[in-house]
C-alpha cells in the first residue's frame, strides 16, 4: 500500500462529498417543496458523515485533508443557480441537476474502488459502505426523476 496514493484517493472522496454538501445546500435553497428540502437535508447528512470518516482517516495517515471542492462541482453549482433563475425553481430542473451531481459522486466512488490495491482492507470497507449510501441517494434521485417523466 502506498500511503500517498491512499491519501490522494481519500481526498478525492472528501472533495466529492464537499461538492454534495454545497450542491444540496444550494438545491435546498432553490427548491420550494418541503419534501425536496427534507430529502436534500438527508443527502447533506450522508455526505457530512462520509466526510467526517474520510477526514479522520487522512489525519490518521498523517496527511492533510482537502477542504475544497472539485472544479466540476463549482461549475455544477453555478449551472444550477443559473438554471433555477431561468426556470423559476422548477422541480424537474432541480432534480435533473441533482441527478447529474449524483452520477459524478457515484463515478468518483467507483474510481476509488478501482484502486483498491492502494487501500488497506479497512479503508476499502469504509469506502464500500459509503459507496452504498451514496448509491442509495443516487437511486432515490433517479427514481424521483423517473416518476416525473
Amino acid at each position: 500500500m502506498n500511503t500517498e496514493k491512499s491519501i490522494e484517493i481519500l481526498n478525492s472522496l472528501i472533495q466529492i462529498n464537499n461538492d454534495r454538501i454545497e450542491g444540496y445546500e444550494t438545491a435546498s435553497k432553490e427548491a420550494d417543496e418541503t419534501d425536496l428540502k427534507t430529502l436534500f437535508s438527508h443527502f447533506t447528512e450522508t455526505s457530512l458523515k462520509c466526510k467526517q470518516e474520510l477526514v479522520a482517516e487522512v489525519n490518521r495517515l498523517g496527511g492533510k485533508p482537502t477542504e475544497g471542492t472539485t472544479t466540476s462541482g463549482k461549475f455544477f453549482r453555478v449551472w444550477m443557480d443559473i438554471k433555477s433563475a431561468v426556470t423559476g425553481s422548477d422541480r424537474k430542473a432541480i432534480i435533473n441537476s441533482c441527478e447529474y451531481g449524483e452520477d459524478v459522486a457515484v463515478e468518483t466512488y467507483n474510481d476509488a474502488l478501482n484502486h483498491s490495491e492502494d487501500l488497506t482492507p479497512e479503508q476499502l470497507m469504509m469506502i464500500k459502505e459509503q459507496h452504498s449510501s451514496i448509491k442509495a441517494n443516487h437511486d432515490e434521485i433517479k427514481n424521483l426523476r423517473d416518476l416525473m417523466v
